[in-house]
Order: structure tokens, then sequence, then C-alpha cells
């Protein structure tokens, strides 16, 4: 698989023009179990090919039980200087209950192994929503997560999927759904609790110390091209996106023959609207009124007068013509977001 993702670095040598590389993220699957000639290979085929900044962002997506001091040491040798961790939970039942293969001592000395080989740049996942977490047992994951002394977290609402062992139980009444209810006040009180112990809360899932937004994510969000290597990657070059196969078998098979297995998208001004709003009205840096014009959306109109009623209702806030979702407004994201789609 590495000599294939290689090869197809190689390929895309030329899909964005004259790029800096700020930021590159390993991630998807699980990129910690590369062995370290494996994770040499591939970064030393990155710096042959691309142009990489001096101070790029290198992350690298890991499980608790994975992170050895060992292997960090390693890591850290060979570029990484950001972890970003799967925690999901420091409650051991809940761990069971998702599945996960790690405990809460595998998360908390991980991170503590991280931090005594140098780095401080580190995000880690919490999962709120869960059918037994109450206020207090959630208010206690937060605050050890604060106790940790991370300057990223990411929290996500479970979300059951149908073809999961999840999403079978709750269909035959063996697991609660989710409570919409109950999710809320889980949002609300992460929000609190990340403002009071000097979080920013940048993206709608995601809270940081000052200086330490993902640099890789922010990149999406504010619609920068990005380069994809891998089965399942997606790549962007303001144009087009462009989707690897997810087949293995069939990457590799047509990475040997020096062909890129995608599926292409020409994005229309409507296409990059879309996207648009999706992306930043997520995020602190919100929506602009100027930038939207740019897009032509045939329904513009419209769309100001949704913008006037939102702000009118305490959904939006508007400053200087930049909208940005209120603490209401980031409960109904989804719907708002939707609603300003054309």
């Amino acid at each position: 698989m590495v000599e294939a993702i290689c090869m197809e670095i190689e390929l895309k040598r030329n899909f964005l023009e004259n790029p800096l590389i700020e930021t590159i993220y390993f991630g998807g699957g699980t990129p910690s179990v590369l062995s370290t000639n494996q994770l040499n290979q591939i970064i030393e085929k990155l710096h042959s090919v691309f142009t990489i900044s001096d101070n790029a962002e290198y992350t690298l997506e890991a499980n608790p039980e994975d992170l050895i001091k060992e292997k960090i040491h390693f890591w850290r040798h060979a570029g990484i200087n950001r972890f970003s961790v799967g925690i999901q939970s420091f409650q051991e039942h809940s761990l069971k209950w998702m599945n996960r293969n790690h405990t809460s001592e595998d998360a908390l000395n991980g991170i503590k192994r991280i931090q005594d080989a140098g780095i401080e740049n580190i995000s880690i996942d919490l999962i709120y929503g869960l059918p037994d977490l109450s206020e207090a047992l959630w208010k206690s994951e937060i605050q050890t997560a604060i106790n940790l002394n991370v300057p990223h977290i990411s929290s996500y609402c479970l979300t059951v999927e149908d073809k999961t062992a999840l999403g079978h139980q709750v269909k035959k009444g063996l697991a609660t759904p989710v409570s919409d209810e109950l999710s809320e006040m889980h949002f609300l009180i992460l929000m609190k609790e990340m403002e009071l112990a000097g979080y920013e809360h940048y993206e709608i899932s995601n809270f940081c110390k000052p200086s330490f937004e993902s640099k890789h994510n922010t990149s999406y969000w504010k619609g920068v091209p990005y380069i994809g290597i891998g089965p399942g990657a997606h790549s962007y070059n303001l144009i087009t996106r462009q989707y690897n196969v997810s087949s293995n078998t069939e990457y590799i098979q047509q990475i040997t023959n020096a062909k890129i297995p995608f599926t292409e998208e020409i994005l229309t001004k409507e296409d990059r609207y879309n996207e648009y709003i999706l992306t930043r009205l997520r995020t602190k840096w919100g929506i602009l009124l100027n930038e939207i014009v740019q897009f032509e959306p045939p329904h513009l109109v419209e769309i100001q007068k949704l913008l006037l009623n939102y702000t009118e209702n305490g959904f939006i806030s508007e400053t200087e013509g930049v909208y940005r979702l209120s603490q209401k407004g980031k409960l109904f994201a989804d719907e708002i977001t939707l609603h300003l789609m054309t």
C-alpha cells in the first residue's frame, strides 16, 4: 500500500499549481499502525515532490492504545508536531458501549507520554449524546480533558448509523436511541465549560486555546485547495473535486498501472456557494455578504431576507457584514445551513 501511495504522490505532482504545502495530515483509518520505515518513506516522498513550508503542521491521528513511548519518539523525529487522539470518553462503561479497544488509563497515559516527548500541540475527541451520560458525568468528562492541559478539543454528538452494531441494537430495542433533548443539554454544557476554561469555540465542534486552531481543518473550512492521497481520499483545486475509489484492491491495481482511480465532479458556482455556506457558517469567521455575491446565487434576495430574519430572531449575529451563528443559532446550525443553501 505504501508503495502505491508514493506512486500517487508522484502522479498528483501537478494537481495544484505551484503549491506550498502548509499542512500534512495522516488520518482516516489508523495511520498510527504504520511502521517507522513506512511513515518515513511517505514523508520523504512528499518532500521530494512538493515544496513543504518550514512551519508546516504535521498531524497524526492515533488511537490511545498505540501511544507507546518508543512510537511517539519516532513520530516526533519523523516530523510529527501535532497529535489528534481519538479518546471519545474517559468512562470505562462508555468506552465498552462504543466498542473501543482502549481504556481510560490508556488515554490518560498516552496524552502524558506525548507531552513528556515535548509535543504540546494535541487534540482529543470527546463524544456526547450517549443515553446514560448524565449532566454530572459529562461535566466530569470535560473537566478531565481540561485538566490534561491539551490545547484543542473536538467534540461530536453520537450518531447512530444504520449498518453498525449500535444501529442494529437500536432497531431491535436493545439500545436507547439518541435523545435530541439530551444532546442539546450536553452541547450547551460543553460551550459553557469550554468558555470558562479559556477555550475559543472557533468551529461548531472544535474548541482551542489561543493560536491552537487546527491549521489543516481550518484550510478546509476556508476553501483552500488540497491534495488527498490514498483509498477514499478527496482532492480539491477550486474547480473540481476528485474522489479516489475506496477499495484497496482496485486502488493498488490502478495506481500500479500509473492511473489514479477517481471520480471527478466539476463544481458550478452554485456548488461552490453551497460549500461556502456549509463550511464557513460553522466557524468563527462566518459568511460575508460580498463573498456570497461573487457566487451569483440565483436566490440572492431570498438569502438576504433569510439572513435578516435569522439576525432579528437572534440565531445569527452580524458585525460589519460578517454573519456568524450565535450561541442560540449553534443549536440549529444544520437547519439554518440547509435554509441558506440553494
